[in-house]
């Protein structure tokens, strides 16, 4: 692709971008609008995730289809999303429009540039909730293409993102495909294809794991580096996807060893549960689950703790109103049947298939969207 760059304009974000304050008074239009909140967007991408169909009385600015959606409240986690609806969205949010000079659809693109957040950072205000302004926003200067240009470098970038988005969608069915299988396995009639012959024996959770209250005072000493709270558990993922470092200080003392099953008890509807990679330490709101190897094969654990049926009888056990949690003692006496060893052993060879599968999926999306990354630093630096 050749770029004239010596002739691109050198622009400020407020002289081609504007943010659109509308807001909605109707109540019918807000009983029936959809809402989205900072919640909605996920960090580097460009849909959005989800929404709030009942009305959120703090909530009134407006977005139309086709607006940028930036999240200027804690605007490092690099949350910028296409509005591909109309709705109501949260006051942390600004709806932004170009208003000619500049494509809008290669505007979330150039938002999506490190350099960009790099002047977010360091003119957001605040300390526990930063916040971005928009007089400090309109101030921060990039690289204009002429039209005929950012039409190539849009069309290129929307090629990347479609192949981003058909990835994560296939990797997003294999997940769903092993939580069902999952999910029918856990029963008390379990069914996995033509695995089960129907000789099955009547089990509880507690017949298959014990809970693990072990702890550490000096956790360094014991050669402990890091802790996991719920926010480094993914609903849906087995993978633990990040921790903190003991060394910087946390407050857990609760102990899990490699190969141990952490259960998200508190807010048990989100479904979190992972199988442990490392030793570590992690919250009071994670239980630490030790297969029993005499029922069941110790791999095969969180594929049996990340079943919906798991998930919907802690929910229902689970005690606390603004906060519920789910204590082991009463998850322990859920009733399911279970096959032999051997036959587990057939079964846990599909769910490692499937996540083969699942980890290459999510090995070819990092490689795009690190690919994505490194070309708007090209073209667009």
């Amino acid at each position: 692709m050749k770029l004239r760059k010596e002739i691109w304009e050198t622009v400020d974000f407020g002289k081609v971008v504007k943010h659109v304050e509308v807001n909605e008074r109707d109540p019918i239009k807000r009983a029936n609008a959809k809402y989205v909140s900072v919640e909605h967007l996920e960090t580097l991408n460009l849909k959005i995730q989800g929404i709030t169909k009942e009305e959120q009385p703090t909530f009134s600015r407006t977005f139309k289809k086709g607006q940028i959606l930036f999240a200027k409240r804690r605007a490092y986690q690099k949350k910028v999303a296409i509005a591909d609806f109309d709705g109501i969205c949260s006051p942390h949010i600004w709806a932004l429009e170009t208003n000619g000079k500049l494509i809008q659809e290669l505007l979330p693109f150039i938002m999506q540039r490190d350099v960009f957040y790099e002047y977010v950072n360091a003119n957001s205000a605040g300390t526990m909730s930063t916040y971005l302004k928009w007089p400090a926003l309109s101030k921060y200067q990039f690289k204009l293409p002429p039209k005929d240009e950012q039409e190539k470098i849009l069309s290129l970038f929307l090629t990347l993102e479609k192949q981003i988005e058909q990835t994560e969608a296939q990797e997003g069915n294999l997940r769903k495909l092993k939580t069902k299988l999952a999910t029918q396995l856990v029963s008390n009639t379990p069914k996995f294809g033509s695995l089960l012959n129907g000789n099955c024996k009547k089990v509880t959770l507690g017949d298959l794991a014990k809970e693990s209250r072990a702890t550490a005072r000096n956790p360094l000493d014991e050669g402990i580096e890091r802790f996991v709270g719920l926010e480094h558990i993914e609903p849906g993922n087995l993978k633990i996807q990040g921790w903190g470092n003991v060394a910087d200080g946390t407050t857990f003392t609760k102990v899990f060893a490699e190969g141990d099953v952490l259960f998200g008890r508190r807010r048990a509807y989100l479904k979190k549960a992972a199988k442990a990679d490392f030793k570590g330490l992690c919250s009071g709101d994670i239980t630490v689950l030790k297969a029993n190897p005499k029922n069941i094969k110790p791999e095969l654990l969180p594929y049996y703790m990340s079943a919906d049926s798991v998930f919907e009888f802690a929910v229902s056990n689970s005690a606390g109103s603004l906060s519920p949690r789910a204590k082991w003692r009463d998850l322990s006496k859920m009733e399911l049947a279970i096959p032999d060893l051997k036959t587990q052993e057939e079964i846990l060879k599909v769910f490692e298939l499937l996540d083969k599968n699942v980890e290459g999926l999510a090995n070819q999306k990092e490689t795009l969207k690190k690919l994505k990354h490194k070309l708007l630093d090209e073209i667009l630096g």
